[in-house]
């Protein structure tokens, strides 16, 4: 995408991304039990350390009780009753392995729905109910800090955070502001400056969130960044959100003048992503896409995933092909805000960010079976986790691997090498 993107949909191009991509398999590790793991995140973490990098955040948010695949908009467009799915073979049961009441992905206790709270009570039932699937664990981040920063004078911060999980635009948008306060208070907290980064590890939709941090980070004023600030300073107060308000008050005018991370650089790395939103790169260091990927494709476009309908019915419950939510939560697909305020205030900025709209259209987008964005790069894992059980629990239709436990080791090998060689 390019300099001041400007809130642009990804141009979601199938060509062949050549250099920009790379092809892993992924080794687990049980570092705790792996001396030779252990130091081998010591020794990352002195060249993390040497590059700069002083705080790691873990973004992420929850598989469960989310409308992780944004089935509720595909049937609020009423795809079936329209008859878009006739003579589509296939469809009905992919949609079925979407929808939250049929996909086997329970919902959380006690009915808690979005928004999720970035609280400790909320991070704790998380850990409890699904443990470390697409969910950065409190003992992630434990051993995540001890490894790092053994031998360190000057320690990684590493910090957990827990966006609201709201899968829509404006859910995403607010995040997106909520995340910019929360930067500014971490460079000032760290007395960050110039020569110091920040590494934003984020997980499924907390990449999108990044995407519109990038956009609003631009180097230059745009008057799409003022428009959209000015039309989520407006919606808070009708949807109950003073926090937003307050935070667009503090952040807008260190975005004009770009002081926001005190002189401080901010990198990215998003896993399992759906391709959405574009990227504006005048406002970021460094940017990687970690997708968990296996090839099915007879065609040769090995970096594509694949998206046949009967087939991807039978793949998807065995996450044979990789990641099906990265592949299927794109342009068209959302969850639907409670109430007509926020609808009003999502078609707003849903207008600004993305032109897909429709059932046909979010088929369209899935059908191109895009792994990696038009910005950064790009890694291509196969993580394993294709067992061949059904049990959703297992994997989570692929979506869940990146944050395991086992992972971290390949993980931070790969960020460093691609990032900080």
């Amino acid at each position: 995408m390019p300099i001041e993107n400007s809130f642009q949909h990804d141009e979601m191009s199938r060509k062949n991304p050549g250099e920009r991509l790379t092809i892993r398999e992924v080794t687990p590790a049980a570092l705790p039990e792996s001396p030779p793991g252990q130091e081998a995140m010591a020794t990352l973490g002195r060249r993390l350390s040497q590059a700069g990098v002083r705080l790691i955040v873990l973004l992420h948010g929850s598989i469960m009780g989310t409308d992780i695949f944004g089935a509720q908009r595909l049937d609020e467009l009423g795809g079936l009753k329209r008859g878009y799915s006739r003579g589509v073979a296939g469809l009905d049961a992919l949609l079925a392995l979407m929808r939250d009441s049929s996909n086997g992905i329970a919902p959380l206790p006690g009915g808690l729905k979005p928004p999720l709270a970035n609280d400790d009570a909320t991070k704790r039932l998380l850990d409890e109910q699904i443990g470390d699937a697409g969910n950065f664990t409190n003992a992630y981040v434990e051993l995540l800090k001890q490894l790092l920063n053994r031998g360190l004078d000057r320690p990684i911060h590493c910090v957990r955070e827990l966006w609201s999980c709201e899968h829509h635009h404006l859910g995403r948008a607010m995040a997106a502001v909520s995340m910019l306060g929360r930067l500014r208070d971490w460079s000032e907290t760290h007395k960050l400056g110039q020569g110091d980064r920040i590494l934003v590890q984020a997980h499924g939709q907390g990449g999108l969130v990044l995407a519109l941090v990038s956009n609003l980070l631009c180097a230059t004023s745009t008057n799409s960044r003022t428009r959209l600030l000015d039309l989520l300073a407006a919606s808070a107060s009708q949807v109950n959100r003073p926090d937003i308000t307050s935070t667009v008050q503090r952040v807008a005018p260190l975005l004009s003048n770009g002081t926001l991370l005190n002189g401080a650089t901010l990198d990215v790395v998003t896993f399992g992503m759906p391709v959405r939103y574009g990227w504006d790169p005048s406002g970021l260091g460094k940017l990687l896409h970690i997708v968990n990927h296996r090839n099915l494709r007879t065609d040769g476009k090995t970096w594509l995933s694949k998206m046949e309908l009967p087939q991807i019915t039978m793949e998807m419950p065995i996450a044979w092909g990789g990641d099906y939510v990265q592949e299927l939560a794109v342009a068209g697909s959302d969850a639907v805000p409670a109430t007509d305020e926020a609808k009003a205030a999502n078609k707003a900025v849903w207008e600004m960010v993305e032109p897909f709209d429709g059932f046909e259209r979010w088929l369209e987008c899935a059908r191109r079976a895009v792994r990696i964005p038009s910005e950064g790069l790009g890694i291509l894992a196969d993580y394993k986790d294709s067992t061949g059980s059904t049990n959703v629990r297992d994997h989570y239709f692929g979506h869940a691997v990146y944050t395991r436990l086992n992972t971290m080791l390949f993980n931070t090998t790969e960020i460093v090498r691609t990032l900080y060689s």
